[in-house]
C-alpha cells in the first residue's frame, strides 16, 4: 500500500479519504493544511499537520499527496496548492473509480479525482488536476485540459476541447466539436452549442412558476 497525505479539511477531503481507502492501493495516513488554518491536531482520526514544513515528518520519497480542494476561484486555489506540492517534490496521486467506464487508451494526469459512473470514451484526453464528479459523459476525441472541475451528469460531446480552469455545472451539455475557452463558467442545466469566450459566464434561463397550483395539473 502506498502512503498518501490529503491536503484539505472539508467535505471533499473527507470523501477523498473514503474513496482512496475503499477503492485504491493507497493508505491515507494524514491530512495537511497551511499552518494558519490548523485549529486542531487531528481530522478523521488521523494527524492533521502543517503543510509549511511537512517534508520533515512526511518526506516526499516515502509519501504521495492529493490536493482535495474544490473549484474555489475557478480552480485556481487548487491549482496553486497543486504546484506548491510539486515544488516540494511530492508525487500527486490520482483516483479513478473502479466503477468508471474508462475506455480511452490515454491515461489521465496527476491529482485527478474521477468518480463512479463516468463514461470516458475512446481517444478522450484528461489533463492534470481535473475533477470529474459522478455520472458524466466525456465524448470520443475530446480533451479536458488542466485544473478543471466537471460536476455531475455533464455531457461533453465528441471532439470538444475544455481549456483550463473551467467549471461545468450539473446537467450542463457541450455540443459536438465545441471549444470551451479558459476560465469559462457554465451554469447548471446550460447547453453550449457555440465556442465560448475566455472568462465567460453562461447560464440557462430561469424557471418560470405558473399561476396554477400543482394539484390543478393532471399528471
Amino acid at each position: 500500500m502506498k502512503k498518501l497525505i490529503i491536503f484539505g479539511k472539508g467535505p471533499i477531503a473527507q470523501i477523498a479519504k473514503d474513496y482512496f481507502t475503499d477503492d485504491s492501493n493507497y493508505e491515507v495516513v494524514a491530512f495537511t493544511l497551511d499552518k494558519n488554518f490548523i485549529l486542531e491536531n487531528n481530522y478523521e482520526g488521523l494527524p492533521l499537520v502543517s503543510f509549511d514544513d511537512i517534508e520533515k515528518d512526511y518526506p516526499p520519497k516515502n509519501f504521495e499527496m492529493f490536493i482535495a480542494l474544490s473549484y474555489t476561484e475557478m480552480n485556481r486555489l487548487r491549482e496553486r496548492k497543486y504546484y506548491e506540492a510539486k515544488n516540494k517534490n511530492y508525487k500527486l496521486a490520482t483516483y479513478v473509480s473502479s466503477k468508471c467506464s474508462y475506455l480511452s487508451k490515454n491515461s489521465c494526469g496527476d491529482n485527478c479525482f474521477i468518480f463512479e459512473d463516468n463514461t470516458i470514451q475512446p481517444y478522450a484526453e484528461i489533463g492534470n488536476n481535473v475533477f470529474l464528479w459522478s455520472g458524466n459523459h466525456i465524448g470520443h476525441h475530446s480533451s479536458i485540459m488542466d485544473h478543471n472541475f466537471i460536476s455531475s451528469h455533464v455531457v461533453i460531446s465528441g471532439q470538444c476541447k475544455i481549456e483550463s480552469n473551467c467549471f461545468l455545472g450539473v446537467n450542463s451539455s457541450i455540443a459536438h466539436g465545441i471549444k470551451v475557452a479558459k476560465e469559462t463558467l457554465v451554469g447548471a442545466g446550460t447547453t453550449i452549442n457555440k465556442n465560448t469566450t475566455a472568462k465567460g459566464v453562461y447560464v440557462a434561463p430561469r424557471p418560470i412558476m405558473l399561476r396554477k397550483h400543482s394539484d390543478e395539473i393532471k399528471l
